[in-house]
This record gives structure tokens, sequence and C-alpha cells, in this order.
């Protein structure tokens, strides 16, 4: 049920839905810029940087975490989510930045973690303290089985079971992460109530909207039911990959709690909010979240993250998904961020991987939805190598060496090419500059009018004053073995998007209008990893 300040916002935030169709560029604020040379990037560096940001063309930036936190997984371990870790600055460095922002025309979304806090969080600690004090039921508790075990056999993503052991309760508390992430138990309203007070607090500030962090996880099976195993096929990278995610996330109740969510960010008008939506299967769940007007505005899977390959048959698979009407939500599309190898060291490991780089750059701004931007992306930047030593990504040390981890997709930015650290700071950064990232630096790139960085300014504005890319309907033409075709149009423009996804030549059917083209065309014929985009006129 609609609250009325909600409803009186309710004509005005469908009028200022700047969110369809934006491009919204990642900041992994770490490693973005470093404004103090400790080696950690910091609010203040972001700010220092937000012109560099305006001029890609993009509608919004997106901050990880900056709250305070012992950092045990590097800011998604919130001890104060009200707060600026000293690392990154101060509330004051906030302000500043969303001030600064605004003046170029830049929404601010900040990432929200409701499904954990960090073990330090005054909340947790309370908590733990005994079985009967206020906060007792804010995490998820559980006696032990008679045998002493944990309560049932749920997993960890980052490995072991998803239970520790306090004894000061004399129980197990469940963490979906880290033993140091204990999950909080949004079944209890008053932990809703609290953690709608933090967002309010958050849109106070000014922010125009959330990025909500493994929000599938935010509730639990209340039976704690065992998981089944996962079928062979599915692979087994983690011992967190052998079971089926039935019971500790996707309850049908988290709707509930967004909708709860979505009537308070409504009552402000015009803010975005955007789940992340992991699983084997997110599609339907993406769906069910976003379906409607009163539940969130967007959500975006892992579907192209995680993919080993991008084809044609995969991009039709999941682009025809959200096609059904505006009812099954609006999508979001991202080939990177701080959770997945850099997609050039997925999808292109020859030769080609700068000309892969500008045909995965105009694919993802031909997409129906809204599209995220990692930073670096628009560099072009490679999966840095960093060896096992100088890792700090939890989930990489635990499961080295049978996955990538996510260091290496979150080495500090390069400004400056033949700077120390490339230009990130005077200090030792926290993770390694890559050299391999030293000649696509943010400095040589500038100074390239022909540049990757360039070509992803142009197609950024292509894309911003085509009615068709931005809100229009999308349709897909033909996904063979290497070619992908599709349609995008809206009422006045109809436009033919069409891609090569293979490292050889391609004859295609033309004779329309050309409008933006990258890599090698001639006449009917793309050379390896070629796209255009025509305008199919009107007759």
């Amino acid at each position: 049920m609609l609250s009325e300040a909600a409803r009186s916002h309710r004509a005005e935030a469908t009028a200022q839905e700047w969110w369809r169709g934006a491009a919204i560029y990642q900041v992994y604020v770490r490693s973005f810029a470093d404004s103090n040379d400790d080696g950690v990037g910091d609010l203040p560096g972001v700010t220092g940087k937000l012109d560099y940001i305006a001029s890609l063309g993009v509608d919004a930036l997106w901050l990880c975490p900056f709250f305070t936190s012992p950092m045990r997984d590097f800011g998604y371990d919130v001890a104060d989510y009200c707060d600026v870790d000293p690392v990154f600055g101060t509330l004051a460095d906030f302000d500043a930045l969303v001030a600064k922002a605004h003046s170029l025309g830049l929404k601010v979304i900040i990432d929200q973690v409701y499904s954990h806090s960090s073990d330090q969080h005054p909340w947790f600690q309370e908590s733990r303290s005994s079985r009967n004090n206020d906060k007792a039921d804010w995490y998820v508790w559980a006696d032990p089985k008679p045998d002493g075990t944990p309560p049932n056999n749920w997993l960890s993503v980052f490995s072991g079971p998803a239970w520790d052991w306090d004894s000061r309760r004399g129980q197990y508390y469940l963490h979906n992460f880290l033993s140091e992430q204990p999950d909080l138990n949004l079944h209890n309203r008053a932990v809703q109530d609290a953690i709608l007070e933090v967002a309010r607090f958050w849109l106070k500030r000014g922010v125009d909207g959330f990025r909500l962090d493994a929000i599938t996880f935010a509730m639990h099976d209340p039976q704690l039911r065992d998981n089944p195993p996962s079928p062979p096929e599915w692979g087994q990278e983690r011992p967190f990959d052998l079971q089926q995610h039935i019971y500790n996330q996707s309850q049908p109740e988290i709707a509930d709690f967004l909708e709860r969510l979505r009537d308070m960010t409504d009552s402000f008008g015009g803010r975005f909010t955007l789940a992340e939506v992991g699983g084997r299967d997110p599609l339907p769940e993406m769906r069910a979240l976003t379906g409607g007007e009163e539940r969130l505005n967007s959500a975006y899977g892992f579907e192209f993250l995680y993919a080993d390959k991008l084809t044609p048959a995969l991009f039709a698979r999941v682009a025809d998904s959200w096609q059904d009407s505006d009812a099954s939500g609006w999508p979001t599309w991202t080939f990177e961020n701080h959770d997945a190898p850099r997609a050039i060291s997925r999808w292109c490991r020859g030769a080609e991987q700068e000309q892969f780089a500008r045909l995965k750059t105009l694919l993802l701004c031909s997409l129906r939805g809204s599209i995220i931007i990692y930073q670096g992306e628009e560099l072009g930047l490679p999966q840095a190598e960093i060896r096992y030593e100088q890792l700090r990504d939890p989930e990489a040390i635990a499961n080295w060496p049978r996955t990538f981890g996510r260091d290496g997709a979150r080495t500090p930015m390069p400004w400056k090419s033949g700077a120390p650290n490339l230009g990130f700071s005077g200090g030792e950064p926290w993770l390694p500059a890559s050299q391999s990232h030293a000649p696509l630096g943010v400095d040589r790139q500038e100074s390239n009018d022909d540049s990757l960085l360039n070509f992803v300014r142009r197609c950024i504005g292509f894309r911003k004053g085509s009615s068709a890319l931005l809100r229009g309907a999308m349709e897909i033409v033909e996904a063979g073995k290497d070619l992908l075709v599709f349609d995008r149009q809206s009422p006045g423009q109809h436009l033919r998007c069409v891609f090569n996804l293979s490292e050889g030549s391609i004859a295609f059917r033309s004779g329309h209008r050309r409008l933006l083209t990258t890599g090698d065309v001639h006449g009917a014929e793309l050379g390896p990893y070629a796209a255009i985009i025509e305008e199919i006129e009107k007759r």
C-alpha cells in the first residue's frame, strides 16, 4: 500500500525517470584515485576526477562502499551504515563529492549492503551478548544439532560452512560470506525499519539512488531446511557450487521488504533502485523483484559477468528475457564490475583485443535498458595478474587457484602511463598497479583522437542522441554462430545493429544508411569483431 507521500511523488518520479537508458559509471573507490598518498583511493580522489567521469558523457556514477568498516571484505562488511571510514575521508568529503557531481549534471548512486553487516557493528555486538537483549533477534541465530554440528548444510560463498559458533550465546550464527559478515534477520520488522532509516539518511544527503548488494541473500528459510546437492553438470569450482541454494537465499518475502524500500525512495522523488541478483537462473528473479510500479526500478545479473565467451546465442537468450513489457521491469546491463574478471580477458584471448573492446562498447551502448561501465573498462584494461602473495581478496585466497579471484579487476586506475604507480598514488598502493595497463593510461588515450577512450565517448554520445537506443523496443533479427543482428525501434527511429563476434570475416545484409561503425566494414562484409549501426529509413 503506497503511503500518501509516495503517492504524491509518483507522477513526479515517473517524469524524472532519468535512469531509463542511463549510462552509469562504477567507481571502486579504493582503486580509483588516492588524494593523500596512503595507497588507498578515497572520496576526495573521486571528487578530483569527476570532470573526467563527466567527460565520458555518462549520466551517473555508482560508488562502491565507503562506510566505516574493518575491511575484511573491503567495505562490504559495514560497521556503521551512516558514516564514512577514515581511510576514505569524512561525511563532509562525501557531501562535497555529491555537490560537485550534481553541479556537473551527474547523479550519485551508492551501494547499500542489507543482507549482512560486520561483526563489529554495534547491532551484532549487542545481539551476540545474550539471548534476551533488545537485538537478540536482529541476526540469524540457531541451536546446534544434538551432535554439536551446525543447524544445517548451508555453505558460505567464501568456503566452508555458513555457520559460526558463538560461545557468548551458545548458538551458531549465519554468514553467507565471511564469518566476520553475520547475516541480518530481515524477517524481523524492527531490522527492516532500521535499514530503511539508513536509506533515509543517505537520501537526505542528496544521493540519487541505491545499488543493493547481494539482496537475494537478505532473507533465509525460517525452517532452516538443508539445501539439495547440485547436479554434476553445473560445474563445481567452489564448495559453494555443490549446492542448489534454495533455502539460504531468494526467499519470496524479500519482495515485500523491497516494496517498503521503494515506497520510501519514491517519497523523495526521482530516485533509482537497482538490485544485484546472482544465482544460476537469475532472470525470473530479476523480473519478480522489478515487476510493476511498487518494487525496484531495475536489476542486473551475472549472465555476462561470469560468461567465459560472448556468443550470439547467449546474448539472444538473455536479451529476449526482458522483452515482455515494461511491466516486467527495466533491465540494467553490465559486462564488467569489481566482482568479475575483466571481460576482454574472458572473451578475447587473441591479438584483436583492442578491436574487440570497441565492439563490446558499441554492443553495450546498443542494449535496451540502463548500462554500467566499470572503471577502466573505457580504457580496455585486461585482467591484471596478481601473485598469490599479493592477493587481498578473501574469496580468491580461500579458493586459490580454482577461481580468477577479484583482485585482478580491482587494481589501481592507470591515470599516467609513465608515473609511479601509474599516477594512482604517491604511496605504495593497496594492490600493485599493473604494468600491463601502462600503455592504456588515461593520459595517452586522451591525446589520441582514435583511442578506445574517445571511441567510448562517441558511443555514449550516440546512444544519448538516439531515441531508439535510449528507450526503444528491441527485437533479435539473427543470432547465428558468429553473427548477431537486432533492431532497436522508437516511434521516430528504426536502427539495425549488426555485430561480428568472431575473429574471421562474415557477410551480412546491408543497404541502409550507416551511422556508426567499428572495425573493417567493406560493402556487405564485416571484418573480425567489426560492427555497424544502420538506420532503416521509413518509406
